[in-house]
């Protein structure tokens, strides 16, 4: 098995939750040897595309994790939490039911392009090797290095106001790029406004070609005996990355580790592809195409002998 796996992960499980129901399916299928992984975090509460990286296709987990983003979030205005969502505890009360759709608008178009982004910290982010959300919960706060991450867009689809509750709620989608906090783009907005804010729902509807309306359910894959038809091949996950073809020679030297020519500019990475299957990802460099992850099976290291 060598692919991905488009998930659409249910609330409530964290990304390394789903990642272990797959392990325990697999067992399951008698192949319990088969790498489990996935490329792209998503918090408990958050639904949506999760890409779960099979066999080989742990070690590209970083090509299509750099991929942009689409979220579909919902947004509170006048509580802020610990966390910056629902599931923190609640550290400010300020009354938003005056807030208008325009001023949240004006405020989003201020996080957009590139920003410096300031993590939450209950993330998993390490800080001197401990993990931000470790820290948190013995109940310390420590500066955090800002991120620059790229927001592409912020569009507010609905807004509706609470007088009882003195609130604002806002369904907004967002266009970013990876490594980017939604709970942080809800915080800030919150600040920005002078009100707070928190994440209430979020729901990621793509990541690179791995779109929502495409993911599979985990339930069903828990009950297919067969999960050939759900794998999306490295190539089809990969196809925005450029792509060179081996001949049997350059694919003999590849998978011995050996560059083989290639008259690119230094540092572009490529999908090399041997008998129409990925073969290795290679990286440009003093004229030569170097060999950065080979994926030919033993059977296949040397093509010349077919």
């Amino acid at each position: 098995m060598f692919g991905f796996l488009n998930v659409a992960k249910p609330p409530g499980m964290t990304s390394h939750d789903v990642v272990a129901v797959i392990r325990r399916a697999l067992r399951q299928q008698g192949r319990g040897d088969v790498k489990v992984g996935h490329a792209g975090t998503l918090d408990p509460m958050a639904t949506g595309v999760l890409v779960v990286c099979v066999g080989g296709a742990t070690r590209l987990s970083e090509y299509v994790m750099a991929h942009t983003k689409q979220y579909r979030a919902a947004m509170v205005f006048g509580i802020e939490t610990d966390t910056y969502d629902a599931d923190g505890t609640i550290t400010a009360r300020v009354p938003a039911n005056a807030l208008t759709r325009t001023e949240i608008e004006h405020a989003a178009m201020q996080l957009t392009g590139d920003i410096d982004q300031i993590p939450p910290m209950h993330s998993a982010i390490k800080v001197g090797g401990r993990k931000l959300y470790d820290i948190a919960r013995s109940g310390q706060s420590i500066d955090r290095a800002p991120r620059r991450v790229t927001i592409e867009r912020i569009d507010v689809l609905d807004f509706t106001v609470d007088d009882g509750a003195g609130t604002a709620t806002a369904a907004v989608d967002v266009t970013c790029s990876a490594g980017t906090y939604i709970r942080s783009i809800a915080h800030d907005l919150g600040g920005l406004l002078g009100t707070g804010a928190h994440l209430s729902a979020l729901e990621r509807t793509a990541s690179g070609r791995f779109k929502l309306e495409d993911a599979t359910p985990l339930e069903t894959l828990k009950a297919e005996p067969d999960w050939q038809p759900y794998l999306i091949a490295p190539l089809d996950a990969l196809a925005d990355m450029p792509r060179v073809t081996l001949s049997p020679e350059n694919a003999a030297h590849l998978a011995h580790g050996r560059a083989i020519p290639a008259d690119i500019p230094d540092g572009v990475t490529a999908a090399a592809i041997y008998a129409g299957e990925l073969a290795a990802i290679v990286t440009a460099r003093g004229g030569a195409w170097h060999p950065h992850k080979v994926f030919l099976h033993s059977e296949a290291s040397d093509p010349l002998k077919r």
